[in-house]
């Protein structure tokens, strides 16, 4: 079926968009959620070569790093990473630092993504 421009136009106009549906609460209140400061970062994205010392080392430029962790998967035999991992500075202006310089940089080959890490109470 060949689609004129004025059937299109009416097609599109009569069909809602995802965006223009209301969210739901709880994905209101996610969305709006403000996860407060922290001196550890939530760093998501990260290769399956990353190790506990690469990721010190990467987020060491910006500040004393006291820990780096990769979460790995404790089902499997060898210890694969989730990728994904945590890492925790001595004080929150190291932490921002930490931040804002390797949100959205390259880490072994991949693009890494950080924010404020939730306090586990949270979860």
């Amino acid at each position: 079926m060949a689609w004129r421009s004025g059937n299109l136009r009416r097609f599109l106009s009569t069909t809602s968009s995802l965006f223009d549906r209301p969210l739901s609460a709880t994905k209101a209140a996610r969305v709006t959620e403000q996860i407060p400061p922290s001196t550890t970062l939530f760093v998501s994205g990260l290769s399956g070569r990353t190790t506990n010392q690469k990721l010190r080392e990467a987020f060491a430029n910006f500040g004393d790093v006291i820990q780096a962790k990769v979460v790995t998967d404790r089902s499997s035999l060898s210890g694969h990473s989730k990728g994904y991992g945590f890492v925790r500075y001595s004080n929150l202006e190291d932490a921002e630092k930490g931040m804002e310089g390797m949100d959205g940089q390259f880490l072994d080959g991949r693009v890494i993504f950080t924010e404020y890490a939730k306090p586990k109470d949270t979860l």
